[in-house]
């Protein structure tokens, strides 16, 4: 069987058409013999619009260089401005950044996981049996599991489920699939920019109501509830019961916790930073189950490898097979940055490339992933590779902050479909909009029609 030589196509195209090719070869089916060929022969590739890095090598250093390698694209999409700081994921290594980040991150309480699977095993589970043996599998589950969660357990509740699920949608759209290496049309890049300022107006209101509503419980009635406490305590060992304690969730934690004025974390950054806990929640935990769950549809003998692991309840076995079938489906085949000084990548290799100021970097983490330095025979689907080397959640400073409930949130989600009994698909994802972007697919799984048979 003959290979496509893509490079001696990009060769001998225009170069103002060269570009758009890349960019076709990188949505195309066949995206992984393109990268492929770059790790192999051109391991950077220069075109007008970004520079394409390919290696593992290369990919892991850059993203741990974000003072060279920035995310400078993303403060006009996340409210960074001369007088307003916006969300800490557009800040790169500084004051802001390390400090918001660290306190997330151990608010974000890892003795929660357990907790947390299990309500998502609850959720889940409760959605299909309602749905009777057939559902429209990205909006009905795909999108609703993530968003009770951001309901139940970060604690941005009484807002209406769909508003939530389009705060998310239209913030992720814009910051990661609205860029100039997108190559979308005017009105689709305008349209975007505009339905994001809509939902983003929608957002802070009902962001200031939540944290003043919070504050009110937590503040004033915990005060009442703390009179209250000890008359309770008595009454339960008098009849010899004991009182379960009290599950708090994201937001009240945050408004709970005190920090001195030169720690610089305000009710105003308890906002942003709640406000940031939805968006990076729910689109991105939709793509990554139903792309799974696609994935093991697609391929019987792996799919009743993955139904005998959930059988058996085999957690660890289940959740490396959901993590290697998203290095073959990830969210993202990329992630994009912004050269803030002259960088010489490759040094001493055959590729050895010098990357301007200013150019966007495309930086293959799906190829990353593929290149045999990190994984041997990476072609094969193997589950026992070291998720270490895998880049779903990121690598380096930028790594998700939601990680760890990730890790719960995406296998659960997809181990209580794989359940079902002789699952189906009725065709496959579909990715247009059809309200928005008839005319075109977009980043996103916007349909999917699955049934079972229900004993």
């Amino acid at each position: 069987m003959q290979h496509r030589d893509y490079l001696s196509e990009f060769d001998a195209a225009l170069e103002n058409e060269r570009y758009p090719l890349v960019q076709q070869w990188i949505k195309s089916e066949h995206r992984l013999a393109f990268f492929a060929q770059l790790r192999a022969q051109r391991p950077v590739l220069q075109t007008p619009q970004c520079t394409l890095v390919a290696n593992y090598v290369d990919v892991a250093d850059m993203l741990q260089l974000p003072k060279t390698f920035t995310v400078d694209l993303y403060k006009p999409k996340m409210g960074v401005t001369a007088t307003d700081a916006g969300y800490l994921m557009a800040h790169d290594d500084d004051a802001l950044h390390y400090r918001e980040k660290s306190i997330m991150q151990g608010l974000l309480n890892r003795d929660d996981l357990p907790a947390i699977r299990q309500q998502v095993a609850k959720n889940a589970a409760s959605i299909l049996h309602k749905a009777k043996g057939e559902i429209e599998f990205v909006n009905q589950y795909c999108r609703m599991v993530p968003m009770l969660l951001v309901q139940q357990y970060f604690g941005l509740d009484g807002s209406d489920e769909q508003d939530l699920i389009r705060w998310s949608y239209w913030n992720q759209y814009d910051a990661f699939h609205n860029q100039p290496i997108d190559l979308l049309s005017d009105r689709d890049h305008d349209l975007i920019i505009s339905e994001h300022a809509k939902v983003s107006e929608e957002l802070v209101a009902y962001i200031a109501v939540l944290m003043a509503r919070k504050v009110v419980s937590v503040r004033l009635l915990g005060l009442l509830q703390l009179v209250l406490k000890l008359p309770a305590i008595l009454l339960y060992r008098l009849f010899g019961m004991t009182m379960k304690p009290k599950r708090d969730n994201m937001v009240v934690r945050m408004v709970k916790s005190t920090f001195a004025s030169d720690v610089d974390f305000s009710l105003v950054r308890v906002g942003v930073n709640a406000g940031g806990l939805l968006i990076g929640a729910i689109e991105t935990t939709s793509q990554a189950v139903a792309q799974t769950v696609q994935f093991f549809l697609q391929r019987p003998e792996l799919l009743q490898q993955a139904k005998n692991l959930a059988r058996e309840n085999d957690v660890a076995g289940f959740d490396a097979m959901v993590w290697e079938a998203l290095r073959f489906v990830p969210i993202s085949p990329d992630i994009f940055r912004k050269t803030a000084a002259d960088y010489d990548i490759g040094l001493g290799t055959f590729y050895q490339t010098r990357i301007k100021k200013g150019t966007i970097v495309r930086l293959l983490t799906q190829s990353a992933m593929f290149d045999s330095f990190a994984y041997q025979k990476p072609d094969i689907f193997n589950p026992q590779r070291d998720v270490n080397h895998n880049f779903v959640f990121g690598y380096g400073p930028h790594q998700c902050l939601g990680k760890y409930v990730g890790i719960e949130l995406i296998p659960e989600m997809v181990k209580q479909v794989l359940l079902l009994e002789n699952l189906q698909s009725k065709g496959d994802i579909c990715y247009v909009n059809q309200q928005f972007f008839p005319d075109r697919p977009g980043p996103f799984p916007e349909k999917y029609q699955l049934h079972w048979q229900v004993s």
